[in-house]
């Protein structure tokens, strides 16, 4: 009897068991292909409207390659295609020689004050790339403090583009030298040394080969940036046409669609090639550090130590300088003939219709943007790296994820214009909501939030998964009050990231908004194209204010949560 019945009596258990795990399983499966669908919503589906319209005549009817030949048969189309190579590749020129030498000076010299040149070369981060040529034209203009510097030639064209460019792009470039200069054998040195090998050789033999991945990455990013960029060259510009400003002309201005979609795939080209180019360099990247490497600490050498530092703070200059008098412009009465210090510029009601409703505007853009952005990045980014289930699905997912880091802001823009104002498309009614610009921009800027996350969660011990399965604790329990509490550093990253973008975003919105979700970058540049430089600068100064005030807010609640998680691990 006693046999018989102890199978009996764990039967009803074991079922039991069964089904919970059954119901994790299906819960799973719902969240990944949410995740999916949502992904294909707002990323592919755009893509998809885009291809499909430059293959389609004004009616929309299918012609083929038809558009393609008009394109490369209409001189001033590809003459708008020369000139935006020709401006990518040299700003990329400069900028990447100044970069690599300002990260070199952070890292490899014993210059002091590395904390605030850094943070100096920051700041065009923090401010739409429209206040980098609204600040040249204060100082190079025709009305510019140095005009004479300019020699009888004209700042609004590609001098001006490049220029404007440089300083777009500066920091993106440092910011990926910095890291790669950061890791360093020290041994190598040290044994070049005993050897009696010249600065100039090691140079050549070690920091270069160490660092040529991250000049590889830093040198398509800095390009991608500037042949893709809409702001710099609608302000800048003048009468040079590059392709950003063509897709805009021929969408905004010649409603000719499907031209504008032509464009934007020719746009799509170089950064997709700069993409793959990338994830090529990456996999043959080996490890600078190994187990038993010695970091690299540089030692004192005057000559060396004082002409970097001159060369930081001539660099750091050019940088801050225009910046700041874009500053001043904004406050000032009638540049340059009366100088006198007004808080007029700052009515913005007199110069745009929609006044300080924009900057409103984009403070909503930004706040739901970076709730609801993070949330979906760091939760897919969870379902991708730490369920175990259906490889395919998750496959598929990190894909698409990773999509829109080839796709430029404008191009998605125009794909967004194509499939939400289709009128076959129920969800039409999001056209020119706040909705739609929410959207948007979480697309925009899905990859690098979801790539921090998924460096977060690759840091985290499987075992938490492990030990939750074995104690049949559901995966979204152990989200809950294992890994979100751990990664927390984490999702203010991406939180920050994604309100900071969000604030100062311009060429994937340009498109999309209506009149009554005109954002700050917009006004700026309507404001500019009405003359008023000054009140351009001011709505461009008080989100730059507000992107570096954030950004501060971020680094103090950074340490706050830091030391809570140091003291939360020790117990």
């Amino acid at each position: 009897m006693t046999d018989t019945a102890q199978p009996i009596a764990m039967a009803p258990v074991n079922l039991k068991m069964g089904a919970v795990r059954l119901n994790e399983r299906h819960v799973a499966a719902a969240l990944i292909f949410a995740l999916c669908a949502v992904l294909v919503l707002i990323i592919a589906l755009p893509l998809w409207a885009l291809l499909s319209k430059s293959l389609e005549d004004a009616s929309g009817r299918f012609v083929g390659l038809a558009n393609f030949v008009a394109y490369v048969s209409t001189p001033t189309l590809i003459s708008s295609l020369g000139n935006s190579l020709f401006v990518a590749g040299t700003t990329t020129v400069i900028v990447i020689p100044v970069a690599f030498l300002y990260a070199y000076a952070l890292r490899r010299s014993c210059i002091p004050a590395k904390g605030l040149f850094y943070a100096a070369a920051m700041v065009p981060v923090f401010a739409p790339s429209l206040l980098s040529g609204l600040a040249l034209i204060y100082v190079f203009g025709n009305q510019g403090l140095l005009k004479s510097w300019m020699m009888g030639a004209s700042l609004y064209g590609p001098i001006g583009i490049i220029a404007a460019e440089a300083l777009y792009s500066f920091p993106h470039a440092v910011l990926i030298l910095v890291t790669a200069l950061a890791l360093s054998d020290g041994r190598l040195r040290e044994a070049a040394e005993a050897m009696g090998t010249t600065r100039w050789r090691m140079f050549r033999t070690i920091t270069l080969p160490g660092a040529r991945y991250g000049l590889i990455s830093a040198t398509f990013v800095v390009f991608t940036l500037v042949i893709t960029d809409f702001g710099i060259p609608k302000v800048i510009g003048g009468q040079f046409s590059v392709l950003a400003t063509d897709a805009y002309r021929q969408v905004v201005g010649q409603q000719n669609f499907p031209m504008g979609a032509v464009v934007g795939i020719i746009l799509l080209v170089p950064a997709i090639l700069a993409f793959f180019v990338d994830r090529l360099v990456k996999r043959r990247q080996s490890a600078m550090l190994s187990a038993r490497a010695v970091p690299y600490a540089p030692k004192p050498e005057p000559r060396r130590d004082t002409a970097l530092l001159a060369f930081v703070v001539a660099t750091t200059l050019a940088i801050v300088g225009p910046y700041g008098i874009a500053v001043w412009g904004s406050f000032v009465t009638y540049w340059p003939y009366n100088l006198g210090l007004t808080l007029n510029n700052y009515d913005f009601a007199a110069f745009d219709p929609a006044g300080w409703e924009s900057y409103r505007n984009s403070l909503r853009l930004a706040s739901l943007t970076a709730i609801i952005g993070t949330a979906l990045i760091f939760s897919g980014a969870y379902l991708i790296e730490k369920l175990k289930l259906y490889p395919r699905m998750r496959a598929f997912a990190q894909f698409l994820a990773m999509l829109p880091m080839a796709v430029p802001g404008l191009v998605l823009g125009l794909g967004y214009v194509f499939f939400f104002n289709a009128s076959w498309n129920p969800l039409g009614f999001l056209y020119g909501t706040l909705a739609l610009l929410v959207i948007n921009t979480i697309a925009h800027f899905y990859t690098v939030g979801h790539i921090t996350a998924l460096t977060s969660l690759k840091q985290i011990d499987g075992e938490f998964e492990a030990v939750s399965a074995s104690l049949k604790v559901p995966f979204w329990s152990t989200f809950r009050r294992v890994t979100a509490p751990i990664c927390l550093p984490a999702i203010l990253d991406i939180g920050v990231y994604v309100f900071v973008n969000a604030l100062t975003t311009v060429s994937a919105v340009i498109f999309l908004y209506g009149a009554e979700t005109k954002l700050a970058s917009i006004a700026i540049v309507h404001m500019d194209e009405a003359g008023a430089i000054a009140s351009a600068a001011g709505m461009a100064t008080v989100i730059m204010l507000t992107a570096i005030a954030v950004k501060l807010a971020h680094v103090g609640l950074d340490r706050l949560v830091f030391g809570r998680l140091q003291r939360w691990r020790q117990r």
